[in-house]
């Protein structure tokens, strides 16, 4: 599975803003999930890295915000 990398950074928020941003992901693909990955994912192991917060949002992809199904989708998730 193929994840283009501003896609990988949207996630990268859970653990560090910081690297989210040098990874060069989109500002509002971040705005437009970070509440959700507070909200559903906080308890996802750090370790896990990106693609635990990944799987966490697609698990719980019914009870997210509009926006963040929305940039679920425009990246094939």
């Amino acid at each position: 599975m193929k994840i283009s990398l501003a896609f990988m950074s949207v996630f990268l928020i859970a653990s560090s803003a910081a690297l989210a941003q040098d990874a060069g992901g989109s500002r509002d693909d971040q705005a437009a999930c970070r509440a959700d990955t507070r909200r559903f994912c906080r308890t996802v192991d750090p370790d896990a890295g990106t693609f635990g917060i990944l799987n966490c949002l697609k698990q719980n992809r019914p009870k997210l915000s509009r926006a963040c199904r929305g940039v679920l989708e425009s990246h094939g998730q």
